[in-house]
């Protein structure tokens, strides 16, 4: 995919590296990333096609990216972390791979896996404890702390996040009717887990 679009040069790997960014040998890399100002792409690090890492934005070794991944600015993906396809990481949001950590203890066997399923918003500055799934679309609004489960679709706020409301695939706030403006609708069935309507 050698070429220029809109003033990025991919190189011959079909992605495009800022001469600030590290790629270290071993990771892969899909066609039409962007991979921006002072990065750096551990070994063994895998991300999709189509993606976008902003400025300052580390993933380690063994983390598996989606593809049309979104990471902004100052975003450290950590081992253990996994990004399903279309995922939006906000500005200065942080992820934790480690219970329990303590300068004086080494914990690298015991990171603890995270996994943001397709789609889902991570707004700027919130915080996800390791251990958690973020299911399909869930939306956590800027500064919230993630520290359970949350199901598909769910709007999360606040310290500890708690579900305010449910939000459509589109990203805009679902009324009590569950149908959204974009014409899509959705029905909440007996187990309280939102999912497409029919």
């Amino acid at each position: 995919m050698a070429g220029n679009t809109v003033g990025v040069t991919y190189n011959a790997a079909g992605f495009y590296a800022h001469p600030t960014a590290t790629v270290d040998t071993g990771a892969r890399i899909g066609a039409g990333t962007k991979i921006w100002h002072y990065c750096h792409v551990s070994d063994d690090a895998a991300i999709g096609e189509q993606c976008v890492l902003g400025q300052n934005v580390f993933v380690a070794p063994h983390v598996r990216i989606g593809s049309g991944v979104r990471i902004q600015n100052n975003v450290s993906v950590y081992q253990g972390v996994t990004l399903e396809d279309n995922v939006f990481c906000g500005p200065s949001m942080v992820f934790t791979n480690v219970l329990n950590p303590r300068a004086e203890v080494a914990r690298k066997d015991e990171y603890t896996p995270t996994i943001v399923k397709r789609g889902a918003t991570l707004g700027a500055n919130c915080t996800v404890l390791c251990g958690i799934t973020i299911s399909e679309y869930a939306f956590i609004a800027a500064g919230a702390v993630v520290t359970r489960n949350v199901p598909a679709y769910a709007l999360m706020m606040g310290s500890p996040a708690k579900r305010t409301g449910w939000i459509c695939a589109c990203g805009v706030k679902l009324g009590s009717e569950l149908k959204c403006v974009c014409g899509r609708s959705y029905k909440l069935p007996a187990s309280g887990r939102l999912e497409p309507a029919a």
